[in-house]
């Protein structure tokens, strides 16, 4: 029998909407409790002898071989000049470099392996002024969602700050951004709250900053863009993690103080906007209103009334839109990879961009008065490189472009199968070339399903371990995500969220029926809103599933909203306030659908204790509902210290992390 450390269970009983429901371990909930780290103490202690010996040694020291490897993972053209965020190989952060010119040499301009001895100070965002000169950027500490926006070369120090939005004036003398209340100045449940758009003006203290634009919503979160000709700030509200969204534009007089009142473009959240940029007059938008799959439109913002569409609807979806010079560059996902095509500002067709290979875009950027696109590209086998895109043909930005895995060494395919509605699913496999479905092949099955968030390929230098011992990567492209646009991502949430589930759970039969392998051979992993998925799959059938890898999950579907940004995820979700919701929440909840008894497969339940955005305190409370409550196992839980949701996270701490999941999965499942 599995030795747990004792957690307090208590009498903790409530009725919601006349329905009892027992809550016994909230006290984990209780982040600064000295019992909550007595306990996070213990079982991390447990975790590391569980896990800790000689494969796992062997593993950790083939990882940081693995993740030395060149990668640029960022390109902006502005001013002539290319600026870039790139790791030369095992860098605990990427560096924020220059070039003057495509062929000059880089200049480096913020190194955050500087900034701080455990190298968990991380760049996650950066804006370059439209004539090159000047850089905003921020910085995120120990992986919070808290950062602080500071300019390049100035003394400028901007304080809470989230979800960094930036956006330069035409002349430089300044910048917008979207800030959170200051802690202290408002109750502390609205500290993530009330983000609203202020102006700095270089050299000025933040505490002159003016407000620009605030939404009467709590729980509105506004974007900002100036277009091109520096007459119009362009602001998306975004409802919540929502990408329905409003539009506004403001015509700027002087940025500091005289603003004319913002004019609405488009109301009622009633569908997706992404500002493109300005054009002839006319503002472009990549939008779902009218369109599932996404087209472009373009509005005048002096008659708002009348809306053009530039480019319709197509097949695929569409994923992102710049321009550049008098080009529409345009991203669309066809069967959850990327494609590139080009289009004239009236939308007539120009022609496609060849990518490298079938994969995926990680940063896409243009600006209209060049005539360049800069793209980001990865796949299952290639490394995030740089491109550069210019009349037609496309060109390396790495000098020494990185090395592949080995695309003659690993195979990638694609197959299509039922879910339990008929709905057909896509799924990626990636395996070393020759393995075939052998009925014992060990498989790592991964999804996510949901906010529109798509999942495609993408290099993680974390599987090639699993591959290369023979086994199989599976992603599944779930309802609730982006890959097949809007109507896509609605048959996966709020009541329909047991879509999402059932797909996953599809996608780990099929596996079974193809021959691939077996139920105990198969590991589950997922983070975030998928380490809700893979909770929720493992409870649903758990005799599907030979391990379950549940990072960063969202578990407590009846009170996630009531922490952090929790209020932002409703209308993905919806809320057990609400008596129409809360059914079919509790229904699928995974720490309250743990049954007693019950066997269920090996878990590594994984969480931070500085994450800021979904709460650690419900990875606590699963993982001791399972430990106390259910048979089987083992059930582990990690608890990272100094370490958020997972951006910004250091390569020595993704290493070890990668160590641990390999190590459980290769136990579990029993992979030599």
């Amino acid at each position: 029998m599995n030795q747990y450390p004792l957690a307090r269970r208590d009498a903790i009983v409530e009725t919601l909407h006349g329905v009892t429901v027992d809550d016994p371990y909230r006290w984990l909930e209780d982040d600064r409790s000295p019992e909550t780290g007595v306990w996070t103490a213990a079982q991390n202690a447990l975790t590391r002898q569980r896990l800790d010996g000689p494969r796992r040694d062997a593993l950790a020291a083939r990882l940081r071989g693995l993740y030395d490897y060149p990668r640029t993972l960022s390109l902006v053209g502005r001013g002539g000049r290319y600026f870039y965020t790139h790791n030369p190989g095992a860098l605990d952060q990427p560096i924020l470099y220059v070039r003057d010119s495509v062929h000059a040499e880089p200049q480096l301009l913020l190194d955050p392996n500087r900034l701080s001895e455990d190298r968990t100070t991380a760049l996650t965002a950066y804006e370059v002024s439209p004539d090159g000169r000047q850089v905003a950027y921020a910085l995120s500490i120990h992986g919070s969602d808290r950062q602080i926006v500071r300019v390049l070369g100035r003394e400028d120090v901007l304080q809470w700050v989230k979800f960094a939005s930036i956006a330069w004036t035409a002349g430089g003398e300044g910048f917008y951004y979207l800030r959170f209340p200051e802690p202290g100045r408002v109750a502390h449940d609205d500290e993530q709250y009330f983000g609203r758009l202020y102006f700095h003006r270089l050299g000025d203290a933040q505490s002159q900053d003016p407000l620009i634009f605030a939404h009467p919503v709590r729980e509105v979160v506004p974007s900002v863009r100036v277009t091109s000709s520096g007459r119009w700030l362009v602001v998306t509200a975004h409802r919540g993690a929502s990408d329905d969204s409003e539009v506004y534009a403001v015509e700027v007089r002087d940025p500091a103080s005289e603003t004319r009142k913002p004019r609405a473009l488009f109301v009622g959240f009633d569908a997706a906007y992404q500002f493109i940029e300005e054009a002839n007059g006319l503002l472009y938008f990549r939008t779902t209103q009218g369109a599932p799959l996404g087209r472009i439109v373009a509005i005048d913002p002096d008659s708002p009334g009348g809306l053009r569409e530039v480019v319709a609807e197509s097949f695929d979806r569409l994923s992102a839109v710049v321009m550049a010079r008098d080009r529409i560059v345009a991203s669309y996902l066809h069967d959850a990879s990327d494609t590139l095509r080009t289009f004239t500002l009236d939308g007539a067709p120009v022609g496609d961009i060849e990518l490298p290979g079938i994969g995926s875009l990680v940063s896409l950027d243009a600006e209209p008065g060049s005539d360049d696109a800069c793209f980001v590209f990865t796949s299952f086998v290639d490394p995030p490189a740089a491109w550069i895109w210019t009349n037609g043909a496309i060109r390396s930005f790495d000098r020494i472009p990185p090395p592949a895995a080995g695309a003659d060494r690993y195979q990638t395919s694609q197959v299509w199968y039922p879910s339990g509605d008929g709905t057909r699913i896509s799924m990626f496999l990636v395996h070393r070339a020759g393995v075939v479905p052998d009925g014992e092949r060990p498989v790592l099955l991964s999804g996510y399903g949901g906010f529109n968030i798509s999942r495609t390929p993408a290099y993680d230098p974390g599987n090639f371990p699993f591959l290369d011992a023979g086994g199989v990567f599976a992603l599944a492209n779930l309802r609730g995500g982006g890959e097949y646009g809007e109507a896509w991502h609605r048959a996966g949430m709020l009541e329909r969220k047991q879509n999402v589930f059932d797909d996953f759970i599809a996608a780990a039969g099929h596996l079974v029926a193809a021959g691939w392998t077996t139920p105990a051979r198969i590991a589950i992993e997922g983070g975030s809103n998928g380490g809700l998925l893979v909770g929720a799959a493992m409870l649903q059938r758990p005799d599907l599933f030979g391990a379950v890898v549940c990072r960063v999950p969202v578990a407590d579907m009846l009170r996630y909203h009531l922490f952090t940004v929790g209020r932002f995820w409703i209308p993905e979700y919806g809320s057990a306030d609400d008596p129409g919701q809360f059914p079919y929440l509790l229904a699928y909840s995974p720490y309250h659908n743990v049954r007693s008894g019950e066997r269920y497969p090996p878990a590594l339940v994984m969480t931070a204790d500085t994450d800021d955005r979904v709460a650690p305190g419900m990875a606590r409370k699963f993982a001791a509902r399972l430990q106390a409550d259910a048979e089987g196992g083992p059930f582990l839980i990690r608890i990272e210290t100094k370490a958020g949701h997972g951006a910004g996270k250091p390569i020595a701490k993704v290493i070890e992390e990668d160590a641990d999941i390999l190590t459980f999965v290769f136990d579990a499942i029993g992979m030599p």
